[in-house]
């Protein structure tokens, strides 16, 4: 089932859609499965998980940070990570850079967006995006290249559509604003949630329920 739900969504993504796979709470088996069917990009929320995760599955993929990363935890993840998608502090911007310039490593990551405003949920709030990639560009150990967010929880994607847009809207004004080869990537959408966000502008999606099933918690 894996291998099929893998190659389903891969054949049905359009042209320039990159698939992140995401593994929270997966099985290294699962997890292989998905890379045999044609998986790229291996998105991972815990820092212990990804470890063991890496450790047997190796560099024959890439490794996204897609979870709430913690500064204490910033050194083991600059290590195994290719990408840190959810950027959301000045403080942690500077302990990346930090931990980055000690293993002579510039470490992509993306600018999480807190696209609803809600006060329970990590990242930039939209009004403060544009200053805030203004200042981690001093970093040079540190290589913004897009924006990730998240939406509202919900099931009904048409709900998350306006949050979708207006991220892709501080996108472009960056984009516009730099015109730089390395603002690339907006990473939006999950599995209830991917098709309406590649409507609206997303190049890279985090997709794992529509992959593996339900997490066991979830039955």
């Amino acid at each position: 089932m894996i291998k099929e739900k893998t190659k389903e969504i891969l054949q049905n993504l359009p042209e320039g859609i990159d698939l992140v796979v995401a593994a929270k709470d997966r099985s290294r088996e699962e997890i292989k499965q998905a890379i045999e069917s044609g998986a790229k990009i291996i998105g991972e929320n815990y820092l212990k998980q990804a470890k063991a995760n890496y450790a047997f599955l190796g560099a024959k993929v890439k490794w996204h940070f897609i979870g709430h990363l913690q500064k204490n935890k910033v050194r083991k993840a600059v290590k195994i990570f290719d990408m840190i998608e959810t950027l959301d502090s000045l403080k942690l911007a500077e302990v990346i850079n930090k931990e980055s310039e000690r293993i002579k490593k510039v470490m992509p990551v993306l600018i999480e967006v807190n696209s609803a405003s809600e006060p329970q949920k990590f990242g930039v709030l939209p009004e403060e995006v544009v200053k805030f990639e203004e200042e981690i560009s001093r970093f040079p150990n540190l290589k913004a290249c897009g924006l990730m967010t998240m939406g509202p929880f919900t099931q009904d994607s048409e709900k998350i559509r306006p949050y979708f847009r207006k991220t892709k809207e501080i996108f472009s004004q960056i984009k516009n604003k730099n015109q730089n080869s390395r603002w690339k990537y907006l990473s939006m959408g999950m599995s209830s949630s991917y098709k309406t966000a590649i409507e609206e502008g997303a190049n890279m999606i985090r997709v794992g329920t529509a992959i593996f099933g339900p997490r066991q918690r979830e039955k």
